[in-house]
């Protein structure tokens, strides 16, 4: 017996009714099977550290395990990648950074996908403070001094980094170029582990460092610290000024740490990881161990909110690298 057009467009309708229906039940069962949190730099780095610390929170929020996979290699490109050509279905997330939202995509001349078009934002983690200091052999004490001691010397003094491109380097940079063009020599490192040697040891004037391996010479006094690379003064060494205080107004390098979805992720998915993350850091065993970790959780974030970050930060690095002249190929 033939069908009907009338009939065939009852049946369509109801069997896309059925579908919407059994989406919109996977979704509220969300979520059923372990997720992916892709760490896209080493394991036991401050990416890795706070991915573990938050993956496992969450998941018991969640009542799924978080699985950690980390995923290395070109600053961080390769991982994150790798989320954006993810199945868009909750499953798979990335721990974001600096470098790969808003640094790369200025310093890579070819980035295989888009920081913004490509990830929905689910809310921001964290932001890890730097301070400048000076190897002890130089006769500064402060911003000030070390100034005056820099433009009485023009290409004397060197300062070190983590790598060209790194938020290392752009913190140097972005230092020289508000205190005044400052004619300094930069030596970059392959990591700020082997850059810390060289400064202790007096082989390189100066440098920006995060916290979690600035800290320990700092308060030893392996180095002299300078000053707190942040708007605020760091909980960890309260004493210190920051540099905005002493004299470089605007002035602020820092790390962070988002977790990012790929786009088109389903807005009740992206509610319930906004969520959890939100609940993880208002635990108080949680920040702790962040902030032992040299980390200052930034709770209570929307995805909106981390969105607007992520888009400001890219504006403001990539105004940074282009003035730098640091690309790579």
């Amino acid at each position: 017996m033939a069908i009907s057009r009338t009939t065939r467009a009852t049946m369509l309708a109801g069997i896309l009714a059925a579908l919407a229906v059994a989406h919109a039940q996977a979704e509220d069962a969300y979520p059923t099977r372990p997720i992916r949190m892709v760490v896209p730099f080493s394991a036991g780095g401050p990416t890795d550290i706070v991915g573990r610390v938050m993956g496992a929170r969450m998941g018991e929020l969640l009542g799924q395990q978080f699985v950690i996979e980390n995923r290395t290699g070109a600053g961080g490109n390769l991982g994150a990648d790798a989320v954006a050509k993810a199945p868009n279905d909750g499953y798979t997330v990335l721990m974001a950074t600096v470098s790969t939202h808003a640094i790369n995509p200025g310093l890579y001349k070819h980035l295989p996908y888009d920081p913004i078009r490509d990830f929905a934002a689910l809310g921001r983690v964290g932001v890890t403070p730097t301070l400048l200091g000076v190897t002890n052999s130089l006769p500064a004490t402060d911003f000030k001094s070390l100034i005056a001691l820099v433009k009485a010397n023009p290409g004397k003094y060197t300062f070190g980094s983590s790598g060209v491109g790194s938020i290392l380097h752009l913190c140097g940079e972005e230092f020289r170029s508000m205190a005044g063009n400052l004619n300094m020599t930069h030596v970059p490192y392959r990591g700020s582990a082997p850059m810390d040697v060289d400064w202790v040891a007096g082989q390189i004037s100066m440098a920006f460092d995060a916290t979690p391996s600035a800290l320990p010479q700092a308060q030893t006094g392996a180095i002299r610290a300078i000053g707190a690379g942040m708007a605020t003064r760091m909980r960890a060494m309260p004493q210190l000024p920051t540099l905005q205080e002493q004299g470089l107004p605007g002035f602020e390098c820092y790390t962070w740490n988002a977790i990012m979805a790929p786009a088109g992720t389903p807005q009740p998915i992206v509610a319930q990881l906004n969520d959890a993350i939100n609940k993880a850091l208002a635990d108080p065993a949680v920040f702790k161990r962040l902030q032992e970790a040299g980390i200052d959780p930034t709770p209570g974030s929307t995805p909106e909110q981390a969105a607007a970050f992520v888009k400001a930060e890219l504006a403001k690095w990539s105004r940074i690298i282009k003035a730098s002249g640091a690309h790579i190929d």
